[in-house]
This record gives C-alpha cells, structure tokens and sequence, in this order.
C-alpha cells in the first residue's frame, strides 16, 4: 500500500511538472522578458543592477548548461509541492489526483503556467506566501524536514526580489498581530520560523551581492522606483516647477522633457542615459522623493491609493513575452553563445510579434477569471464563518485577501501598477477558489448515516 501511494504520487507530481512547464516546452524554449537579462547578467558583469537579484541571477545561471530548462522544472517542482503541503493544510491530504486536477484546471484558467515557464523571479511570490502561511498556522501538519525546507524556500522567494520580501514582511507583520490576539491559533513561538525565513533571505541578498559583485550591500532600487510613480502620476513634475531653478537638481534644466511614463524614462530615454541613469540620478531622485512625501502628503495618499487598486485589477497574462527583448537578446549572445540557436528556434523569437498574439485569446479567460477569482475570496470568507466551508478555507481565502492588497500597494503605490506584477499574485485566488470547491463536493460525498429508530444520533 505504502509503496502504490508512493508511486501515485510520483506519477501525479509528474504530470504537474509537465503541465506547469507546457508553455515552455510548447514555445521550445524557456520563455524570456525585458527583465531576464538582468538577472542573468549578474554574473558576468559582477555589478548591482536595481531590482536585479544576484540570488535569482545565479539560480538561472545554474541552469544554463542545459539551456534553462533545469530552471523551469525546479520552478515547476517547488510550485507542486508547495500546492500539495497546502492541500494536506486544508484537510485534503493524500489526493494526489485532486492535486493534478487543480493544477491542470489553473493551468488552463489562470496565468500559472505562464509563471513558471518564464525565466523570471514572478512565481516565488505566491510560493512564499504559501510557504509563510504553512510555518505559521500549519507547522502542525508538517514534519521536521519539511518546515526546515520550507524555511529555506521563503528565505529564497523573500532573495528574488524585494517587492517579495515586503508582502512576505507584511504578512508576518499580520501574523504578528494575529499572535498576539489570538496566541491559541497562531502560537507566538511559530513566529520564529517566518522571522528565521525572512531573516535568511535577507542574509542571501547581501551574500549573494557581495559573492557576485563584492559588495556588502542591498539590491539598489528603492527610491527610483517611487520616483517612477511620481513620475508618472505628475507629483515629479509639480514638484520641480514649484522648486526650480535649484543648481542641485539636473533635472530642473530638462523639467519639460520629462517624459509621463516610468518605464519609458528608466528604459527608453536619452535623457536619463545622459544624466548617468541610476548611478547619475540617484542621488537626485531620493532627494526629490522624499521631499514630494513631505511637500504633497494628500496628494501622495491619493496616488498611492489609486494606483493600488489599479494595480489590483491589472492582472493580465503576458507582460513583456515580446520579441523584442533586445538586452536579453544581447546578454545570452554576449555571454551565453552557444545557447544562441535553441533561443533563436523558439517560437516566442519566430515570430515578429513574439507570443502577443497569444494572450489576448489566453486573457479572454484568465482575466475575468481572476477578476471573479478575487470576488470570490469575501464569499468564501462568509461561508467559513457561517460554517457552510471549514474554518480552515476562510483562513486561506483571508489570507488570500491580504496577500493580494499587500502585492498591489507593494507594486502598485511604491513602484507603478504593471499587469506582470499583478499576475503574478492573482492566480492564488483561483486556488483558493478550487480548494472551496473541493471542500464542498467533499462534504457532499460525504455518506449520511441513518439514525435507528429509537437512538440518539450520533452526528450532528
């Protein structure tokens, strides 16, 4: 017996694997963004890039041997087995063909595969939150091994990117809050394991900086990226006309140049080459963030706010798998050569438009499902406290909730709202939707027993 559930297992995570990776191995090659280059490039130029981490750009370079495609199926393989410990967490354990079917029914109605398929550090964010949930509320159902792997697995998620970090920094702050109002159903003595995970991603990130480009320091990107924000909301504009001239500000001379859209600034202007981009301006753009905080408080709660529930309904699939990522392009050339024909043979590079003519067939179902996804989860919240699903469900599907506002005011009010930062979160709702589901044909199934005449029955 022991032996046969082993072998479903195997043969269930198996076909997960292949289901997650599907697109990859339909496009022929790992799928590749704008922001791929970055990471891999870490290595070889031994220098700190914003939001690039060396953590991740080393994971990729581990597989790049055998052309990416460790990669994929390592991102595949954690996904399931996070899914499969959330499965046993929520009373589900030991369905191995539930666990494929959920994984193949979000594989069609939601971007995950497209998650793990990409050369991209977007699927360790739902993966941390999950893996923080566990040692939290569930270390219970977990045996040592597993919490210890676990740990390591936040930690990591947490390295890949600082935008991850803060939702996983928010959620144990909640759960903080939660021990100390509820101790019974979050023990604090648990709160050492997320503290330990977070801890730990922290130490990956000035390792693997000072390992890749010997610098004890933190992955640079925080003030350029709400500069961006407030570029783009105007806040940048109105500041330097109320300010300028200033001989400290450069930009004061170009004020009217400035173009409205961030990434256009960051990634397509002369004008921020000219003035030495992040290295040049970084200096300037903290300056002037901090002072618009402080000069423009309503308005800044304004734009925070808008861009935050923006950024909660941007979640369609496909941001920026173009075919023309030039800087990917140039780094696998420059430094990966002999991996150049497998990229070129890929679809996603056949093609002028890439895979765009792709998503907008995909997005005609994952956005409205995620959009009815994520009306779902106060639903399934009602149903847990009026004891129609199993309190458990409500946990996930509130955790769900915050998780998801945590992601949109992380990405949304501190950087700018972007489809790609919002899919990477919203397929969590789809699960949590799934696991009600489950829940309740469980319960539906579920034999009634008759009560003899004359007995007191025995459930209720």
């Amino acid at each position: 017996m022991l032996h046969r559930d082993r072998a479903r297992w195997a043969l269930a995570s198996l076909l997960c694997i292949a289901i997650l990776s599907a697109p990859a191995v339909w496009n022929r090659f790992p799928l590749l963004q704008w922001d791929t280059g970055g990471y891999i490039a870490r290595w070889y130029e031994h220098s700190l890039v914003i939001s690039r981490s060396t953590v991740y750009g080393l994971f990729l370079d581990a597989g790049s041997g055998l052309a990416f495609w460790p990669v994929v199926v390592v991102q595949g393989a954690l996904t399931v087995w996070v899914l499969a410990l959330s499965l046993r967490a929520v009373g589900l354990a030991n369905r191995p063909w539930l666990l494929t079917a959920i994984v193949a029914t979000l594989s069609v109605v939601t971007t995950l595969p497209w998650l793990t398929s990409i050369l991209l550090t977007d699927i360790f964010c739902v993966v941390g939150v999950l893996g923080l949930w566990l040692l939290l509320l569930h270390a219970d159902v977990l045996n040592r091994a597993e919490r210890a792997c676990l740990i390591l697995l936040v930690g990591f998620s947490a390295a890949t990117h600082s935008a991850t970090l803060a939702v996983l920094g928010g959620l144990l702050i909640v759960g903080i809050v939660l021990a100390g109002f509820v101790p019974k159903r979050l023990p604090p003595r648990r709160l050492v394991s997320g503290v330990a995970a977070l801890a730990l991603g922290a130490v990956m990130v000035f390792a693997g900086n000072y390992y890749v480009a010997r610098e004890l320091a933190w992955t640079p990107g925080g003030f350029a990226l709400s500069f961006g924000r407030m570029l783009q909301s105007g806040i940048v504009n109105k500041y330097l006309d109320e300010h300028c001239p200033d001989p400290y500000l450069r930009l004061c001379k170009y004020k009217d140049e400035l173009p409205r859209d961030a990434d256009e600034f960051f990634w397509g202007s002369p004008l921020f080459d000219k003035l030495g981009r992040f290295a040049g301006l970084g200096k300037e753009m903290e300056r002037i963030t901090l002072a618009s905080l402080k000069a423009y408080p309503l308005l800044q709660l304004e734009s925070a706010a808008r861009d935050t529930w923006t950024q909660l309904i941007d979640v369609r699939t496909g941001e920026g798998v173009e075919n023309v990522v030039w800087h990917t392009y140039g780094i696998i050339k420059d430094h990966l050569p002999e991996l150049v024909p497998a990229m070129q043979a890929a679809r996603q590079q056949q093609r002028p438009d890439g895979l765009a003519h792709v998503f907008p067939l995909l997005n005609s179902v994952h956005y409205p499902v995620a959009l009815a996804a994520m009306a779902l989860l106060p639903v399934i919240v009602l149903l847990a406290v009026f004891e129609l699903l199993p309190f458990v469900i409500g946990e996930f599907a509130g955790l769900c909730i915050v998780a998801l506002f945590g992601n949109a005011l992380v990405c949304g009010a501190l950087s700018n709202p972007h489809d790609r930062y919002g899919a990477r979160m919203v397929w969590i709702a789809g699960f949590a939707v799934a696991l009600a589901l489950a829940r309740l044909l469980a319960r539906l199934r579920r034999p009634r027993v008759k009560p003899v005449p004359g007995t007191e029955p025995l459930f209720y």
